[in-house]
């Protein structure tokens, strides 16, 4: 039998976890992508002889600690949205590690209203942070219910400068390029020509390049004014392989 004494507790219990104006669970995950972006930060300063920094922008690092991973996961795959290891989220795809989000976000070091190419949507998740930089963003998917999954996804967050299309993303995406960045989120066994093409100059590709169960290299990919293109090699990685009919 509940007492004055209990009830009159309850209430005052139920008033301060309700008087911050934000739930618990919502609290718990802003905690949870702080805690992820410290472990970025570790991540960068162990591999920055690698990446060629020590530190990435805080642009970036105030998106990572923004963009919610938790709502481009599976439902049982929520309680461990902020680890920083990449999560299966079906079709045989998986979305990236937070750390290699990350990196690649920064590597391309974009511009307030840049054009950035997506080839590989999955989840959304690398959408979304590329669209927090606030640049124009395209983003590719080659399996069609991914795509559409992916489409609503988005559209429901609010992410209304993303555009997406389902399609193979080895071609790219001709009638909005030129490219200020393109980011590739799925293994090649070479660098796409089409997408060398796409790319302005001045713009940065990044790339994992590498047969399935081989090891793969991130790989930058740089394009002159001059239209000269350079490669660098910078740090072993793991992706599900590009695929497509070609």
């Amino acid at each position: 039998m509940k007492t004055a004494t209990s009830c009159a507790l309850a209430t005052i219990l139920l008033f301060l976890a309700g008087a911050t104006g934000i739930p618990a669970a919502e609290e718990s995950y802003e905690k949870q992508r702080q805690e992820l972006v410290d472990e970025i930060r570790l991540d960068v300063r162990r591999t920055s002889r690698e990446i060629g920094r020590a530190q990435l922008d805080d642009r970036v690092m105030d998106v990572m600690a923004r963009v919610p991973r938790h709502e481009f996961v599976p439902a049982d795959q929520r309680r461990y949205a902020y680890m920083n290891r990449p999560l299966a989220i079906g079709y045989g795809q998986t979305i990236s590690q937070p750390y290699i989000v990350a990196i690649m976000t920064d590597l391309l070091e974009l511009e307030k209203g840049d054009r950035v190419l997506e080839v590989g949507t999955g989840s959304g998740y690398q959408a979304a942070v590329l669209a927090e930089m606030k640049t124009d963003v395209y983003t590719m998917e080659i399996i069609p219910e991914l795509g559409r999954e992916v489409a609503e996804r988005l559209d429901r967050l609010g992410y209304k400068e993303i555009t997406t299309r389902i399609g193979d993303g080895y071609f790219g995406w001709e009638e909005h390029a030129p490219f200020d960045g393109i980011v590739v989120t799925a293994a090649a066994a070479h660098i796409p020509p089409p997408l060398v093409r796409q790319l302005k100059p001045g713009g940065r590709m990044v790339i994992p390049v590498g047969g399935p169960f081989r090891v793969q290299q991130l790989t930058m990919v740089e394009k002159s004014a001059t239209g000269e293109v350079t490669t660098r090699q910078l740090l072993p990685v793991a992706f599900v392989p590009l695929t497509g009919d070609r």
